[in-house]
């Protein structure tokens, strides 16, 4: 009780436990309780697990629990019955806290000894480090057990994201073939398949869907190609889903490089189903030279369509042959990850052998036996598109969901997005774009560079010189001719002014000589009008 292992108290030991519980506060107590139930809660979790895997067959649920959460806490209740032999006395703690010593000392041995044999047996020597190897057991409850549920609740909370891309000619079951996998109607008569449209173009079409299953949301992308293949001349018609792929990987290198990247949405494609015509014969040319494009790109799984017209021999006898085409054209399909966990192995060994997958779509829904399938039905019977007798439908969801959908994410992101983040660092770095850099020694890359930089310095600095001696002589130039017109501004305005200098001489000479002669005149009028009144005056005089 109260941060101590479950165990048996004498009397003493109880009625002091029992005044501890009388003055402990609400809140102390509340804590206490929630710490009695989560070790409760794991053990018993730790049990069904063990029980799952099939260890109670060899051991106690105690002991297969232990062997599970490793050891910690859970080391009490395997103890309860050897400490209840004890006497009720003092002697009884004494004697567990020795064989709780005693377990540790036998863990601590186990890990060196395997530490020493993983050292013995690495190729080259690990760097001198004080490692700690010794593992102590908690008595009482932390709270660090529950960071698989803070992760689980996070992630729950934030959803998940898969882009799957679909790929192959038209008619082969593309579209029939998701709805069966997700068990919906992606396609439907809004939203048609690539092979119910009217046209037929080679062009990267996207349908986005938002899936719940549990209160787990899942943002499902898939990615068709209509019109791949249905060409007479079929030359790099994978180009366009090469440069979706492409064009996928950066923007999320544009994302990831900008300075606040807090939530980066991954629409890049995580898988491609490439679905092979069942024609018995293998690969075609098209489809070798297709996956031979992408397989460094994308996470590329091979699927034989329509096996439902094909007996379970050609099946067998078609997959062998795509394998060894496949394996002579060097072409990289997914391959699945290593595991610890023999059975994880094993289930992984079941599907690999399932490769290519043979499948079988159906969007109808009938009922077999008194229960309801999605299937076809033909006159020899009845095709369950989940039977692993009729065809591979059911590892492939099994492989693709349940169990290797974060794989392919993980491949996706730390091989085929690092190859490309890659390439399109190295060819912004390199000044040739059609060679690639040469492994060598960083000190002489950066020597290498810095003189590259200054030659590009000097040339840039010989080139803006010539640029200004140029734009000087344009200058001089547009000077000299804006001089030059001026000049000839400036003359022709003198000649003008000339002209009207002399003009102007002229008028006012023609004005004096005109003034002149009208002074006369007038001088000869007041001489005659004088003479006349002169002449009149003598007239009156005489008379």
């Amino acid at each position: 009780m109260n941060g101590r292992p479950s165990m048996e108290l004498n009397d003493a030991e109880q009625q002091h436990e029992a005044a501890l519980l009388a003055s402990e506060s609400p809140v102390a107590a509340a804590i206490r309780k929630d710490n009695s139930l989560r070790l409760k809660l794991d053990h018993t979790r730790a049990a069904r697990e063990a029980f799952l895997r099939g260890e109670h067959l060899n051991s106690t649920p105690h002991a297969a629990a232990e062997k599970l959460i490793g050891n910690h806490a859970n080391h009490v209740p395997a103890m309860k019955s050897e400490h209840k032999a004890e006497n009720g006395n003092g002697t009884a703690k004494e004697t567990f806290k020795e064989k709780l010593q005693e377990k540790i000392q036998e863990r601590n041995s186990k890990l060196k000894k395997e530490g020493t044999n993983g050292d013995s047996a690495a190729a080259t020597p690990a760097p001198a480090m004080t490692t700690a190897n010794t593992v102590r057991l908690i008595e009482g409850y932390v709270g660090f057990a529950n960071l698989p549920d803070q992760v689980y609740r996070k992630a729950v909370k934030r959803g998940f994201e898969f882009s799957l891309m679909v790929v192959g000619e038209s008619g082969l079951g593309k579209s029939t073939f998701i709805n069966s996998l997700f068990l919906t109607d992606i396609y439907n008569e809004k939203n048609p398949g690539p092979s119910l449209r009217v046209k037929k173009t080679l062009k990267v079409e996207t349908t986005s869907s938002l899936l719940v299953e549990k209160g787990v949301n899942l943002k499902l992308t898939i990615v068709d190609t209509p019109g791949f293949g249905d060409f007479v001349d079929n030359t790099n018609c994978w180009q366009p889903i090469i440069d979706c792929i492409e064009q996928r990987y950066n923007e999320y290198l544009n994302e990831e490089s900008k300075v606040s990247r807090k939530t980066i949405p991954d629409y890049r494609i995580h898988c491609c189903l490439y679905f092979i015509a069942p024609t018995g014969h293998g690969l075609k040319p098209l489809d070798v030279e297709f996956m031979k494009k992408l397989h460094d790109k994308v996470n590329i799984i091979p699927v034989i369509a329509k096996a439902d017209t094909m007996t379970p021999e050609e099946i067998r006898e078609f997959k062998r042959t795509i394998l060894n085409e496949i394996r002579q054209n060097k072409i990289q399909i997914y391959e699945f990850p290593d595991c610890d966990d023999e059975e994880e192995n094993k289930v992984n060994k079941q599907l690999k052998e399932k490769v290519p997958f043979a499948i079988v779509g159906s969007n109808c829904i009938m009922e077999v036996n008194g229960k309801q399938v999605r299937g076809r039905q033909y006159p020899w019977g009845v095709v369950d598109i989940e039977n692993m007798q009729h065809c591979d439908f059911l590892a492939l969801r099994t492989m693709l969901i349940r169990r290797h959908m974060h794989d392919l994410k993980d491949v996706t992101h730390n091989v085929h997005y690092e190859n490309f983040r890659y390439r399109k660092l190295l060819a912004s770095v390199s000044s040739d774009k059609g060679k690639t850099a040469p492994n060598k020694n960083p000190l002489q890359q950066l020597q290498e560079e810095r003189e590259e930089h200054e030659r590009r310095l000097k040339k840039m600095e010989q080139e803006m010189e010539q640029v200004f001696e140029m734009k000087v002589k344009e200058k001089e130039l547009k000077l000299r001719e804006s001089e030059q017109d001026l000049e000839k501004r400036r003359l022709a305005l003198m000649s003008t002014l000339d002209q009207q200098e002399k003009e102007t001489e002229e008028k006012r000479k023609q004005f004096e000589d005109e003034k002149r002669v009208w002074e006369e005149q007038q001088d000869e009028l007041r001489r005659r009008s004088l003479e006349t009144q002169d002449k009149k005056k003598e007239k009156k005089k005489l008379f």
